[in-house]
């Protein structure tokens, strides 16, 4: 198996906690394999936040100046789970995925929901290990590129956006996601999400990840509403 220290070191970063960034290449399918707790789930919440406001921060001080709904329109298409694991591969960081051997056999080392999961938590990882600065030498490098032309970013159905914004026209109702179920082996898990507005259920959606059931929710919910 390949190292990404290494590959860290050989773009300057020298690494505090090596320990700390393999855990973020882990995925659940090695961890339970290999009966350890260390899996890459928690980074990835941490690797999530840390994008959000990097994108953020990015997106901003475009020219001309985007309005609100068009910057959350930007954010989604640069960070969304087929965004990240494009970024995941253009560096080739899916080659240093630690897999369990049904997943590996399965094709888990080009699936977009590990891929994309394993990038969040890397930039967790080197957040907590090295702070901003490091994250700003890998996205630089794979989505600066994007904001420089923004009009070129593809175009993607961003469901729970669409769906929000129709929904709180009444800026009374509230959204929210709640997790229905979760089957099957944790190298081919299956979620179902609903959405739920004013606690009525508006859609449900399913997919090999939350985020991805979330977005098939919306889509439900955002159908039945403009047929």
């Amino acid at each position: 198996m390949k190292d990404i220290i290494k590959w860290l070191e050989n773009r300057g970063i020298a690494v505090n906690d090596a320990d700390l960034i393999r855990q973020a290449f882990m995925h659940t399918s090695y961890a339970n394999e290999h009966r350890s707790r260390l899996d890459n789930e928690r980074l990835e919440f941490m690797g999530d936040a840390v994008l959000q406001l990097w994108s953020s921060e990015h997106i901003f001080p475009l020219k001309p100046a985007l309005s609100e709904g068009q910057m959350t329109k930007l954010r989604a298409q640069l960070v969304n789970e087929k965004a990240l694991a494009a970024y995941g591969r253009q560096l080739h960081l899916n080659d240093y995925l630690l897999l369990g051997s049904g997943e590996e056999k399965t094709g888990g080392r080009n699936k977009n929901a590990i891929i994309a999961d394993m990038f969040e938590a890397f930039l967790g990882a080197l957040y907590l290990d090295q702070g901003m600065h490091a994250v700003d030498n890998i996205l630089d490098e794979v989505v600066t590129p994007q904001l420089e032309h923004p009009d070129h970013v593809e175009t993607i159905h961003d469901y729970k956006t669409k769906f929000q914004e129709y929904v709180q026209t009444d800026n009374r109702r509230t959204v929210r996601y709640e997790l229905v179920s979760e089957s099957g082996p944790s190298n081919s898990p299956t979620f179902v999400m609903n959405v739920i507005v004013d606690d009525l259920i508006m859609g449900t959606g399913s997919g090999s990840s939350k985020k991805q059931a979330e977005q098939n929710a919306a889509k439900d919910a955002f159908d039945k509403l403009v047929r």
